[in-house]
């Protein structure tokens, strides 16, 4: 079944693509979250009227993006956890503690946006990549350090 999508959708495509996907798929998900309506010809020439705007908005959050890289590029983020004589945590660096640490240095992410594939479980620095944009990619270094006793 053909659908026009509404909005961005990450697996699919941006919002105005025309794409094809299975017919439960489109009307038990899609189209009653309105991610996508169907592809009628009444809704193809509306997304021809909304092309201009729908283009204006991509470059728009594209700019965006880009003015966003610029500003994280090179930030090293510190996090301080509880650590193992071995230098194994005792819980784990995940992306809401990275999207919380870029928040108080004044960049606002979201933590969906940020690239880990697992969560980070030693200390260590490593390089945490930000998808802020399809296009645009930014990469932050995470330092993990151990937290101080307390006597």
């Amino acid at each position: 079944m053909k659908v026009i999508l509404e909005q961005d959708f990450e697996s699919l495509g941006f919002e105005g693509d025309t794409v094809e996907v299975a017919r439960g798929y489109a009307r038990n998900y899609l189209i009653p979250k309105s991610i996508a309506v169907e592809a009628t010809n009444a809704n193809l020439k509306a997304l021809e009227m909304r092309k201009d705007k729908i283009m204006a908005k991509r470059m728009k959050d594209k700019e965006e993006a880009q003015r966003v890289k610029e500003k994280i590029s090179g930030v090293t983020v510190t996090i301080k956890q509880k650590a193992g004589a071995e230098g194994k945590l005792y819980g784990s660096v995940t992306t809401r503690d990275v999207a919380q640490e870029l928040e108080k240095e004044g960049i606002v992410v979201d933590r969906r946006k940020i690239s880990l594939d697992e969560p980070i479980k030693s200390l260590g620095e490593f390089d945490v990549p930000i998808k802020l944009y399809p296009e645009v990619q930014a990469n932050i270094k995470v330092v993990v350090e151990p937290e101080e006793e307390q006597s």
